[in-house]
């Protein structure tokens, strides 16, 4: 086996016209950098002219050698060069000249075929654009634009939309135009259908009023958060679609809201400032699901207590703190068993006995009410999908 194939199989070069010197590799300070350069040469007899496409014959000669600096994919951690001299025609046909072509690289490009095929790879992981350019030896921009034509553009069919959608937002990139991003999914599979850049009302209607009137009105139900742009936007955009709260939003709503009461109730109490703090978590539990036989000592206490008996202390502390985890307790219940309507008598009989926080978040849910049909039966689809892509990019 001749060195040239063994230097071509260790480089990933399929160009047989490339030869190697005996002295074919050395160490050189490019930019500052210690770098592998290979030194190869490039030659053969091409079929016709390039410029004017002449058939190769004697009056095609050649004319010397253009010597290009190629970036390869690293070689045992160094960043690596191909130090490639391409042979150069003169066609005294159309007195032009021409340099050979080869697969190594592109045509004015010196960033080897190799080299942009392992960054398009390395695109698939979880790895930013910029730890991928150092790692070969490019700009970021670079990186772009390799991934750009890898991957062409997704591009959404505006002549469909599913049955049932789900919308939310995450925090995406600083370049975002607006403070959030938007994405909507297929409620019954989960299945992602696009990701919008800003989610602000007049964004969103514009790239909403790109699907067809068919489509939209195709649409039955759509299951939103808090964010009242959303509702906005569906009854201009999807008249014909159920406005469906998404339950985990509820939720989180009104435990904010008691966490809020207990922090207020916790500064005003000194002596009982450390109970409070410690045990939050009881206060936000299902209380079907407490603990009333197994006693474990606590030190706040001083004694062993259950779980059932730690949560009444703590109510019995102040009343509106009390009025609050009963009302956030009786949210629970409701959206447990999917009942709106006992949901919505029991905000009316509880509001004026619970704290400040409370009657904000009732007045929240209220003016939804007017709007909303009806709860999910199901947690929002893209808020779970939203959690694990912001745990990915922490």
């Amino acid at each position: 086996m001749s060195h040239h194939h063994s230097i071509r199989n260790l480089l990933n070069i399929k160009d047989k016209n490339i030869t190697f010197d005996e002295n074919f590799c050395a160490e050189e300070l490019i930019k500052g950098v210690q770098s592998k350069v290979f030194y190869g040469q490039l030659t053969y007899q091409p079929k016709a002219c390039y410029a004017c496409g002449h058939v190769f014959d004697d009056q095609i000669i050649k004319h010397g050698f253009k010597t290009s600096l190629i970036k390869m994919p690293s070689v045992s951690g160094f960043h690596t060069y191909l130090k490639l001299r391409k042979q150069r025609y003169f066609c005294k046909h159309c007195h032009s000249t021409f340099t050979l072509k080869t697969s190594v690289v592109a045509k004015n490009c010196c960033i080897s075929n190799n080299t942009k095929v392992s960054i398009a790879l390395n695109a698939k992981d979880k790895i930013s654009e910029k730890d991928i350019a150092i790692k070969h030896n490019v700009s970021h921009a670079t990186v772009s634009r390799v991934i750009d034509s890898f991957y062409s553009y997704y591009q959404p069919n505006v002549h469909y939309l599913p049955k049932h959608l789900c919308f939310d937002e995450f925090k995406s990139v600083k370049s975002a135009a607006g403070a959030m991003s938007f994405i909507f999914c297929d409620s019954e599979t989960g299945e992602i259908v696009d990701i919008v850049e800003d989610r602000r009302l007049h964004v969103l209607k514009e790239y909403f009023l790109r699907y067809s009137k068919k489509a939209r009105d195709a649409v039955k139900t759509i299951v939103i958060d808090m964010y009242s742009p959303y509702i906005s936007l569906i009854q201009e955009v999807f008249p014909k679609a159920e406005i469906v709260l998404d339950k985990f939003h509820i939720l989180q709503l009104f435990s904010r809201a008691l966490n809020k009461t207990r922090i207020n109730v916790m500064n005003r109490d000194k002596k009982n400032y450390n109970k409070l703090k410690k045990y939050w978590k009881l206060l936000l539990k299902d209380q079907t699901k407490l603990d009333y036989k197994n006693y474990t000592y606590h030190r706040c206490f001083k004694k062993h207590m259950c779980e059932v008996e730690i949560l009444h202390y703590l109510i019995d502390l102040d009343s509106e703190l009390k009025a609050s985890y009963e009302l956030y307790q009786y949210v629970q219940h409701c959206i447990k068993i999917k009942d709106f309507e006992l949901l919505k008598k029991t905000l009316e009989n509880k509001q004026n006995i619970v704290s400040s926080y409370m009657k904000t978040a009732i007045k929240t849910i209220n003016k939804y009410i007017k709007s909303i049909d009806r709860t999910t039966e199901s947690s929002n689809p893209s808020a779970a999908r939203n959690n694990r892509s912001l745990l990915a990019l922490v």
